[in-house]
């Protein structure tokens, strides 16, 4: 049995679809691609995928993972250019590789998010981030089904700051951008609740919805602070053993 890890994206409108519809369209996009899947067994058999960490609706992201398991092998990159044109644009497979290590969910460790604040002036989106970061506690609150819940929002944040690039601002209107490092803890802390964190110490309310979008998700490197490729062990896998094989004929013919 082969299994493919994908990375995909959700992008402009389809940001509002929910993890069941995106479930949906990809379990659609393989019976047109004609995978050959692995199955469940059971009375009601499903397709073996496995979704890692979904990204809230509403939200965009370019950092979306998912695994399948299919029982012929198959070429990853010829695999996902096939899904990538059954799916709906906008839902698009950006990259693939040939699972060749364990634990993609453990490696999904914390996000990247980028929050645009259209209507809300920089310098004071920036004085919020201050007070946020200055703060040892913001206490938030959130309704879950089981009713209100309040927690810690700040703990989880690793880094918070404003983004300084002009490219997606528009010219008649303050727009704020901010950067978010979150990890990934229990109860999980979302950029809504930071924006609610900052509304919190600093008062800072935007007058229309964040555009949110996770620019990635991954294993967070303490000494570099950066969010890692989770897939890169998969792809260091692959071609450890091109590079071992001539040192073992080197050793063989010596």
């Amino acid at each position: 049995m082969q299994r493919i890890r994908l990375r995909y994206t959700k992008r402009g409108r389809l940001r509002f679809t929910s993890h069941r519809d995106f479930q949906r369209a990809f379990e659609r996009a393989l019976r047109r691609a004609e995978v050959p899947m692995a199955y469940s067994a059971g009375f009601t058999p499903h397709p073996k995928v496995s979704y890692a960490n979904a990204a809230p609706t509403g939200t965009g992201s370019e950092a979306e993972y998912l695994e399948i398991a299919l029982t012929e092998a198959r070429d990853p990159e010829r695999l996902r250019l096939l899904l990538d044109e059954s799916m709906p644009t906008g839902l698009d497979v950006i990259d693939a590789v040939e699972a060749r290590t364990s634990g993609l969910a453990d490696r999904l460790t914390a996000s990247v998010w980028e929050l645009r604040l259209d209507g809300v002036d920089p310098a004071g989106a920036e004085r919020a981030v201050a007070a946020f970061n200055a703060a040892e506690a913001v206490e938030v609150q959130r309704k879950t089904k089981n009713g209100v819940r309040t927690f810690d929002a700040r703990a989880a944040v690793v880094q918070l700051e404003t983004h300084s690039s002009q490219a997606d601002r528009p010219i008649d209107q303050p727009c704020a951008i901010l950067r978010l490092v979150v990890r990934h803890v229990t109860p999980a802390v979302r950029p809504d609740d930071v924006l609610s964190g900052l509304r919190a110490v600093a008062d800072l309310a935007p007058p229309v919805p964040a555009a949110v979008t996770r620019l990635a998700q991954g294993l967070f490197d303490e000494e570099t602070g950066t969010v890692t490729d989770p897939l890169a062990p998969d792809r260091e896998a692959v071609t450890a053993p091109s590079t071992a094989a001539p040192a073992a004929a080197a050793t063989a013919s010596a």
